[in-house]
């Protein structure tokens, strides 16, 4: 497989996000600018110009209308994806870790760190009620909203009330977090390790598990939304079931798992991550295994290697349509993946 690379950002990748029909990908660092690229031919469509801090986390809704940036700015910023321009913001007293919208759209999360004295909080808000965030666009039809914006000016996303907010203990902080199936949940991952299901309307946990002995990495969400995948620092990632927290399989790396994804048309797994970033320049890059990783979902089995970063790889994901996948790593680079035929031959001549 020959990728096409994407040189967009000066600072490691932090996520890179196709959206939902697989065209368009998105691509955030610790840089203040993520990016939109085609994604069949890594042309940079635009950028969100707006951030004053790393991006650590960014997500498009379904109908890939509307943006989502979270940074170490204290701020979480609303971007018409079209246009690039900048429908709101909501600022808060600590840096942002994570965010994403429901399957709706209607709502999205944005969760703070526990940094200055401040304990780590999960925020809901609805873009429909004007109390919780103001949208002064001109086509403000678009989120199917029964609220007047002919008198609202830009910048008045107050984000002084919220449909749901949670606080953690002092001790542990939310690291990634995803909409559950249907809405009705969000999961949760933890420094610690653990998982929580918590109510989006009440903030209330609904169950809670301790799958991995450190710090979750990343989670993302199989396509039909029944699963789901975690990395984690312990070296593993785990595939669960959305519902209940059923851990299903177990993926082994030679090295601290920074992301993970599930294939939409086959029983594979990618996996990324490395050596710790900090100690990349004391190692050669044979050993600091900072390759892409193809495991069999159900054998939990590693069956092929991807190489090309020259650091660790810190996210990883499948398209859309299973034709091919995306990395981006602490080098900076986007690293764009098409499967050949030997791919595809791989399921009857292995297993």
């Amino acid at each position: 497989m020959i990728p096409t690379i994407l040189q967009g950002h000066e600072r490691p990748i932090t996520q890179i996000k196709y959206n939902r029909d697989g065209d368009l990908l998105f691509t955030a660092a610790k840089n203040e600018i993520p990016c939109v690229w085609f994604a069949i031919n890594g042309e940079r469509l635009g950028s969100y110009e707006g951030h004053t801090g790393a991006i650590w986390r960014i997500d498009v809704d379904h109908d890939s209308t509307k943006f989502l940036s979270a940074s170490t700015d204290c701020s979480v910023k609303l971007w018409d994806v079209c246009t690039g321009k900048q429908l709101e913001s909501i600022a808060d007293d600590t840096p942002l870790r994570s965010c994403g919208f429901s399957y709706c759209g209607n709502l999205f999360f944005f969760v703070s760190d526990n940094v200055m004295g401040r304990c780590c909080q999960l925020f809901v808000v609805d873009t429909r009620v004007a109390q919780h965030i103001l949208v002064p666009h001109q086509n403000a039809a678009i989120y199917r909203s029964s609220v007047n914006y002919k008198n609202h000016r830009v910048g008045q996303m107050k984000g002084e009330e919220h449909v749901m907010k949670m606080a953690c203990n002092e001790s542990t902080k939310i690291t990634n977090a995803v909409w559950g199936p249907l809405d009705k949940t969000i999961i949760c991952g933890y420094d610690t390790g653990r998982l929580v299901l918590v109510d989006p309307s009440s903030g209330k946990e609904i169950l809670s598990k301790n799958p991995h002995k450190d710090i979750i990495t990343d989670i993302q969400m199989y396509h039909d939304q029944t699963m789901f995948i975690t990395g984690s620092k312990d070296y593993t990632a785990k595939l669960f079931d959305s519902y209940d927290l059923e851990c299903h399989g177990t993926y082994t790396n030679e090295r601290p798992v920074n992301s993970a994804s599930i294939s939409p048309t086959q029983h594979h797994i990618l996996l990324g991550g490395g050596q710790e970033a900090k100690d990349v320049t004391t190692t050669a890059v044979s050993s600091g295994k900072f390759d892409a990783k193809l495991y069999h979902m159900i054998y939990e089995i590693e069956f092929g290697k991807i190489k090309g970063h020259f650091g660790p790889v810190n996210s990883v994901q499948f398209n859309s349509d299973g034709t091919g996948f995306a990395t981006g790593g602490e080098d900076g680079l986007v690293r764009v993946h098409s499967f050949d035929e030997q791919y595809y031959e791989l399921e009857n001549r292995l297993f």
